[in-house]
């Protein structure tokens, strides 16, 4: 079932940029422990596009048969090719065993809204996969309008959606227009989490869970609990690590957090640098102490 906080995973590289399946198992370990409901590889925090196509399909198999039953994994898939989409999504389904996908939209042309829905459609019965869309505008400058949801919605293979607006009005329209339907909404921006709950959402793809999913967990089961004090509280405590998360690049921040505090998942790769500045990685360091995950 599609629901609680699923954490967009970092991919963990060796010193030689290589993807490190045992590095990732010990964040995957991590994630799991602190309560998390799935988990979402090769995303934009896992640095999907610096991945090949190969490598892709062999991190996800290795990730798929690591993480078994405990929980569902959400595979990322997305390009401007709608024939390289359908084929890397086979791929992944026939060597990988994936069960899942998260489709980000094409990030490069101006698409209309009926261009839109011709590829999650083409996508969805091709791969005759369940898919979640993944909208993402600020990346991709394209934005899922809800009028288009509500009609990809009817798609036996259209599941769902994670909304990454940031655009609560945007969020709530994807809830209107899909109400009655077999359809769940995620929300993909870790301020509005538990505002996206009260809409209606029905759990978040959080990246800030890689680093503190007690904390990102706790805002779920405790509006789940009815407790909105406790789930304010822990929505309210995610602001500093999401201030700390702006001194540099996606995912720079999160993988330096974990290497201090000692889950080890390298650096990202480039064109993306790793945090090398001493005051920020000391600004890294007092987040951490916030948190109680270093000394």
């Amino acid at each position: 079932m599609i629901k609680g906080i699923i954490p967009a995973l970092v991919t963990a590289f060796d010193r030689q940029g290589q993807i490190d399946i045992e590095k990732a198992k010990r964040l995957i370990d991590y994630t799991i422990d602190g309560g998390v409901s799935g988990i979402f590889i090769l995303g934009t925090n896992g640095e999907f596009y610096t991945i090949e196509e190969g490598e892709g399909v062999e991190y996800a198999r290795q990730v798929i048969e690591y993480v078994g039953e405990r929980v569902p994994v959400y595979v990322g898939l997305g390009s401007n090719s709608t024939a390289q989409t359908i084929r890397y999504g086979k791929r992944m389904i026939r060597e990988a065993g994936a069960k899942c996908f998260t489709v980000i939209t094409p990030f490069f042309q101006a698409l209309s809204q009926a261009e839109l829905i011709g590829y999650y459609r083409d996508v969805a019965d091709a791969l005759k996969t369940p898919i979640l869309m993944y909208n993402i505008p600020a990346r991709t400058n394209i934005n899922i309008d809800p009028a288009s949801v509500g009609i990809l919605a009817d798609n036996p293979y259209i599941v769902g959606i994670k909304d990454s607006s940031g655009n609560l009005d945007n969020l709530k329209g994807y809830l209107e227009q899909t109400s009655g339907k077999d359809f769940k909404v995620l929300c993909g921006s870790d301020s509005k989490i538990l505002t996206a709950l009260q809409l209606g959402a029905v759990g978040a793809v959080a990246s800030t869970s890689n680093l503190i999913p007690r904390t990102i967990c706790g805002i779920y089961d405790s509006f789940i609990a009815g407790d909105l004090e406790k789930a304010r509280y822990y929505q309210e405590d995610l602001e500093v690590l999401r201030l700390t998360m702006k001194l540099a690049g996606v995912p720079a921040v999160l993988k330096k957090a974990l290497n201090l505090m000692g889950i080890n998942v390298g650096d990202p790769r480039l064109p993306v640098r790793a945090v090398s500045d001493e005051q920020v990685t000391e600004k890294i360091r007092e987040m951490l102490r916030h948190y109680g995950l270093t000394e």
